[in-house]
Protein backbone atom coordinates (compact mmCIF):
# COMPACT_ATOMS: atom_id res chain seq x y z
CA UNK A 1 0.00 0.00 0.00
CA UNK A 2 1.59 3.38 -1.12
CA UNK A 3 1.99 5.85 2.53
CA UNK A 4 2.39 8.68 3.15
CA UNK A 5 3.62 9.94 6.80
CA UNK A 6 3.53 13.17 7.87
CA UNK A 7 5.92 13.81 11.21
CA UNK A 8 5.47 16.39 13.83
CA UNK A 9 8.93 17.16 14.44
CA UNK A 10 8.62 18.51 18.08
CA UNK A 11 6.06 16.06 19.10
CA UNK A 12 8.27 12.95 18.12
CA UNK A 13 11.43 14.86 20.00
CA UNK A 14 9.35 15.71 23.37
CA UNK A 15 6.99 12.46 23.13
CA UNK A 16 9.99 9.95 22.00
CA UNK A 17 13.37 11.42 21.78
CA UNK A 18 14.38 13.87 24.57
CA UNK A 19 16.75 12.07 26.87
CA UNK A 20 17.24 9.05 24.95
CA UNK A 21 20.28 8.19 22.20
CA UNK A 22 17.60 7.70 19.83
CA UNK A 23 18.03 10.88 18.31
CA UNK A 24 20.48 10.14 15.14
CA UNK A 25 16.86 8.92 14.05
CA UNK A 26 16.61 7.33 9.97
CA UNK A 27 12.84 8.64 9.45
CA UNK A 28 12.42 6.57 6.30
CA UNK A 29 14.00 3.57 8.37
CA UNK A 30 11.16 3.95 11.50
CA UNK A 31 8.45 4.05 8.95
CA UNK A 32 9.51 0.96 7.19
CA UNK A 33 10.01 -0.83 10.54
CA UNK A 34 6.66 0.24 11.91
CA UNK A 35 4.74 -0.81 8.91
CA UNK A 36 6.69 -3.54 6.96
CA UNK A 37 4.07 -4.24 4.72
CA UNK A 38 3.68 -0.66 3.56
CA UNK A 39 5.46 0.92 0.22
CA UNK A 40 7.20 4.03 2.53
CA UNK A 41 5.95 6.74 -0.77
CA UNK A 42 6.49 9.90 0.90
CA UNK A 43 7.76 11.31 4.16
CA UNK A 44 6.84 15.13 5.15
CA UNK A 45 8.80 15.84 8.31
CA UNK A 46 7.38 19.05 9.85
CA UNK A 47 9.63 21.44 12.37
CA UNK A 48 11.48 24.46 12.79
CA UNK A 49 14.75 25.99 13.23
CA UNK A 50 15.73 26.03 17.13
CA UNK A 51 17.93 28.76 18.49
CA UNK A 52 21.02 28.79 20.65
CA UNK A 53 20.29 29.41 24.57
CA UNK A 54 22.32 30.15 27.37
CA UNK A 55 21.92 26.59 28.74
CA UNK A 56 22.06 24.49 25.45
CA UNK A 57 24.30 26.68 22.97
CA UNK A 58 25.22 24.36 20.28
CA UNK A 59 21.52 22.79 19.73
CA UNK A 60 21.05 24.74 16.56
CA UNK A 61 24.27 23.31 15.17
CA UNK A 62 23.34 19.74 16.42
CA UNK A 63 19.44 19.98 14.54
CA UNK A 64 21.29 21.28 11.43
CA UNK A 65 23.29 18.08 11.23
CA UNK A 66 20.21 16.27 11.69
CA UNK A 67 18.64 18.12 9.14
CA UNK A 68 21.47 17.25 6.57
CA UNK A 69 21.54 13.42 7.64
CA UNK A 70 17.67 13.52 6.69
CA UNK A 71 18.26 15.32 3.35
CA UNK A 72 20.00 12.06 2.20
CA UNK A 73 16.84 9.99 2.27
CA UNK A 74 15.23 10.57 -1.23
CA UNK A 75 11.53 10.36 0.46
CA UNK A 76 11.92 12.75 3.05
CA UNK A 77 10.61 16.06 2.11
CA UNK A 78 11.32 19.16 5.33
CA UNK A 79 8.86 21.74 6.00
CA UNK A 80 10.05 23.83 8.17
CA UNK A 81 7.92 26.26 10.72
CA UNK A 82 9.06 28.86 12.53
CA UNK A 83 10.76 28.98 16.19
CA UNK A 84 10.36 32.02 18.70
CA UNK A 85 11.29 33.35 21.79
CA UNK A 86 10.30 35.99 24.05
CA UNK A 87 10.29 37.27 27.50
CA UNK A 88 6.95 37.32 29.10
CA UNK A 89 6.47 38.06 32.93
CA UNK A 90 4.32 35.19 34.54
CA UNK A 91 2.53 35.11 38.03
CA UNK A 92 4.34 32.26 40.40
CA UNK A 93 2.47 29.22 41.52
CA UNK A 94 3.40 29.43 45.37
CA UNK A 95 4.77 33.28 45.70
CA UNK A 96 6.63 34.27 48.96
CA UNK A 97 4.68 36.63 51.35
CA UNK A 98 6.01 40.20 50.81
CA UNK A 99 8.29 39.01 47.64
CA UNK A 100 7.15 39.45 44.20
CA UNK A 101 4.63 37.37 42.72
CA UNK A 102 5.50 37.84 39.12
CA UNK A 103 8.60 36.76 37.52
CA UNK A 104 10.19 37.91 33.77
CA UNK A 105 10.96 33.83 32.04
CA UNK A 106 12.15 33.28 28.87
CA UNK A 107 9.43 31.37 26.78
CA UNK A 108 10.04 29.83 23.73
CA UNK A 109 7.11 28.54 20.95
CA UNK A 110 7.27 26.96 17.79
CA UNK A 111 4.78 28.29 15.33
CA UNK A 112 3.55 26.73 12.37
CA UNK A 113 4.28 22.93 12.11
CA UNK A 114 0.54 22.02 12.75
CA UNK A 115 -1.16 24.24 9.83
CA UNK A 116 1.44 22.75 7.66
CA UNK A 117 1.10 19.14 8.91
CA UNK A 118 -2.58 19.56 7.96
CA UNK A 119 -2.65 21.40 5.16
CA UNK A 120 -0.44 18.96 3.13
CA UNK A 121 -2.25 15.87 4.94
CA UNK A 122 -5.35 18.01 2.77
CA UNK A 123 -3.43 18.61 0.27
CA UNK A 124 -1.88 14.98 -0.83
CA UNK A 125 -5.22 13.44 -0.03
CA UNK A 126 -6.86 16.02 -2.46
CA UNK A 127 -4.12 14.95 -5.03
CA UNK A 128 -4.61 11.20 -4.71
CA UNK A 129 -0.76 11.20 -3.51
CA UNK A 130 -1.69 8.01 -1.39
CA UNK A 131 -3.56 4.74 -0.26
CA UNK A 132 -3.05 5.29 2.80
CA UNK A 133 -1.55 8.17 5.21
CA UNK A 134 0.21 7.62 9.24
CA UNK A 135 0.21 10.77 10.90
CA UNK A 136 3.53 10.50 13.77
CA UNK A 137 1.62 13.18 16.75
CA UNK A 138 -0.07 13.47 19.87
CA UNK A 139 -1.42 16.81 19.36
CA UNK A 140 -5.06 16.64 18.68
CA UNK A 141 -5.13 19.92 17.10
CA UNK A 142 -5.33 17.87 14.09
CA UNK A 143 -8.45 15.92 15.08
CA UNK A 144 -10.14 18.02 12.09
CA UNK A 145 -7.64 17.00 9.02
CA UNK A 146 -7.58 13.17 10.44
CA UNK A 147 -11.20 13.41 10.11
CA UNK A 148 -11.79 14.72 6.79
CA UNK A 149 -8.96 12.25 5.22
CA UNK A 150 -11.29 9.53 6.53
CA UNK A 151 -14.44 10.82 5.81
CA UNK A 152 -14.07 13.07 2.76
CA UNK A 153 -11.54 11.07 1.09
CA UNK A 154 -12.28 7.70 2.26
CA UNK A 155 -8.69 6.97 3.27
CA UNK A 156 -7.12 5.31 6.15
CA UNK A 157 -5.59 7.30 8.84
CA UNK A 158 -3.11 5.94 11.52
CA UNK A 159 -2.18 7.91 14.17
CA UNK A 160 1.46 6.69 15.50
CA UNK A 161 1.55 8.17 19.05
CA UNK A 162 5.39 9.09 20.38
CA UNK A 163 4.46 9.09 23.29
CA UNK A 164 6.72 6.93 26.42
CA UNK A 165 4.82 4.63 28.90
CA UNK A 166 4.62 7.82 31.31
CA UNK A 167 2.31 9.73 28.92
CA UNK A 168 -1.34 9.18 27.70
CA UNK A 169 -1.98 9.27 23.83
CA UNK A 170 -4.60 11.82 22.75
CA UNK A 171 -8.08 10.13 23.44
CA UNK A 172 -9.78 12.36 20.82
CA UNK A 173 -7.54 11.87 18.34
CA UNK A 174 -7.22 7.90 18.77
CA UNK A 175 -11.26 8.11 17.90
CA UNK A 176 -11.17 9.52 14.72
CA UNK A 177 -8.42 7.78 13.71
CA UNK A 178 -8.22 4.41 11.59
CA UNK A 179 -5.52 2.40 14.35
CA UNK A 180 -3.71 4.47 16.66
CA UNK A 181 -0.43 2.31 17.79
CA UNK A 182 2.26 3.77 20.13
CA UNK A 183 5.69 4.15 19.15
CA UNK A 184 8.43 2.01 21.14
CA UNK A 185 12.03 2.41 22.37
CA UNK A 186 12.64 -0.89 20.45
CA UNK A 187 11.91 0.42 16.63
CA UNK A 188 13.63 4.15 17.34
CA UNK A 189 17.01 1.92 18.52
CA UNK A 190 16.29 -0.23 15.00
CA UNK A 191 16.02 2.59 13.29
CA UNK A 192 19.68 5.09 13.39
CA UNK A 193 21.71 6.28 11.14
CA UNK A 194 25.34 5.39 10.46
CA UNK A 195 27.55 7.35 12.97
CA UNK A 196 29.53 8.27 9.63
CA UNK A 197 27.32 9.56 6.70
CA UNK A 198 28.11 11.54 3.44
CA UNK A 199 26.23 14.02 0.69
CA UNK A 200 27.36 15.93 -2.27
CA UNK A 201 29.23 18.59 0.02
CA UNK A 202 31.25 15.64 1.66
CA UNK A 203 31.21 13.85 4.80
CA UNK A 204 30.03 14.42 8.57
CA UNK A 205 29.31 12.78 11.76
CA UNK A 206 26.57 12.34 14.10
CA UNK A 207 26.96 15.00 16.76
CA UNK A 208 29.44 14.04 19.76
CA UNK A 209 26.28 14.86 22.52
CA UNK A 210 23.89 12.56 20.31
Amino acid sequence: MKTNFSIDGFNLYYGSLKGTTFRWLDLVQLCQKCFPGDEVHRVRYFTACVKPTPSNPLQAVRQQVYLRALRTLPPVQIHLGKFLIKKVTLPLSAPVPGEPDKAEVMRSEEKGSDVNLASYLLLDAFDADFQKAVVVTNDSDLVTPVRIVRERFDKPVVVLFPCRRSQDPSYDLSQVASASPRLHDSELAASQFPADMRDAKGPFHKPPQW
